[in-house]
């Protein structure tokens, strides 16, 4: 089995019987949420500022999630945690530790927030909340209606399925989604998800892909305007970029890196081509703003007001 490897944010001052919230990750050390969580806990008046991140390897084996479940249900002083890369791998391994599981976690099949209330142990799929909360702030309303672009999303795993999930609930839902993935597994649970939904057929196409290149044809294709965005984790865990260099972006298109850290192989792609394909570029920095203080709020308790979110982020970026 590969236990988890903690490590511990430095605390600050904060009283040790508020216990402490975790990260689940596989390097949480490198996050800026390390040192951005200690100035968040003042801000919102928490109990701690102690943040623990607990590190798996991709691909750990599902004991490892049951034993990381169950050590944060187990320990009165662990107040909770954020889940980022093996939230789907948790969820198939250890939701049925959970006292409740929402409707998005069972419907999308991960957990990416867990909290504890009354001695109960709570689930919850924050990620189709984040998604449109982040992708509303530079996507105008209307885009797709008024456009005819197309939605290309570089990977079916959890940031994939949250953001299909949320493209569908737009007013203007794309007339084409289109997402791929080395995974033939992973783009059929993302087709079960899309059935559960009731999201109408061929609404969204599953495209197996076997290599960049068969990506960057797909981007060739593609109408000007259309959403580009690379879910798929490389540049982030793993180095690397779904799209070969050479690929195009379509002519005004809105690209969207899910990440902030790491190699970021696709976002200096689209930096490349930003000028001459008339390009918006934007990174995953307000995606990670929002789905941390997303599952902050739920394992603390906290309502965040539009304002608060807005202090949050100005407190993150002094650190950024």
């Amino acid at each position: 089995m590969s236990a988890p490897r903690t490590t511990d944010a430095p605390a600050t001052g904060a009283d040790v019987a508020g216990g402490y919230m975790g990260f689940v990750g596989v390097d949480t050390s490198g996050s800026s949420i390390m040192r951005v969580f200690p100035e968040w806990a003042r801000i919102l008046g928490l109990p701690t500022d102690r943040l623990v991140g607990h590190d798996l390897p991709v691909g750990a084996p599902a004991d490892a999630y049951v034993e990381l479940v169950e050590r944060i249900r187990d320990d009165p002083q662990h107040r909770g945690a954020l889940v980022t890369t093996h939230k789907m791998a948790l969820y198939d391994a250890a939701h049925g530790l959970f006292d409740s599981v929402d409707p998005f976690a069972n419907a999308c099949g991960e957990i990416s927030s867990i909290a504890k209330r009354d001695g109960r142990l709570l689930g919850h799929a924050k990620d189709p909340l984040t998604a449109g909360l982040a992708l509303s702030e530079f996507l105008p309303s209307g885009h797709f209606a008024s456009t005819g672009a197309a939605a290309i999303v570089l990977g079916a795993g959890g940031a994939g399925t949250a953001l299909t999930w949320d493209l569908q609930e737009r007013d203007d839902r794309p007339a084409r989604t289109i997402v791929t993935d080395t995974s033939i597994g992973r783009l059929e649970h993302l087709r079960a998800v899309h059935e559960r939904r009731g999201t109408p057929d061929g609404a969204v196409e599953y495209l197996h892909v076997a290599s960049p290149e068969a990506s960057s044809e797909l981007l060739a294709s593609a109408p000007p305007g259309s959403l580009v965005v690379n879910a798929s984790g490389l540049g982030k865990d793993r180095p690397g970029s779904p799209l070969l260099d050479e690929a195009v972006f379509p002519l005004d298109s809105i690209v969207w890196e899910f990440n902030y850290r790491g190699s970021l192989e696709f976002l200096h792609q689209a930096r490349a081509q930003e000028e001459a394909r008339r390009l918006t570029v934007v990174d995953g920095w307000r995606y990670f703003i929002h789905g941390w203080s997303q599952v902050i709020a739920e394992v603390f308790d906290v309502e965040l007001t539009p304002d608060l979110v807005e202090e949050l982020a100005d407190a993150a970026t002094a650190v950024r």
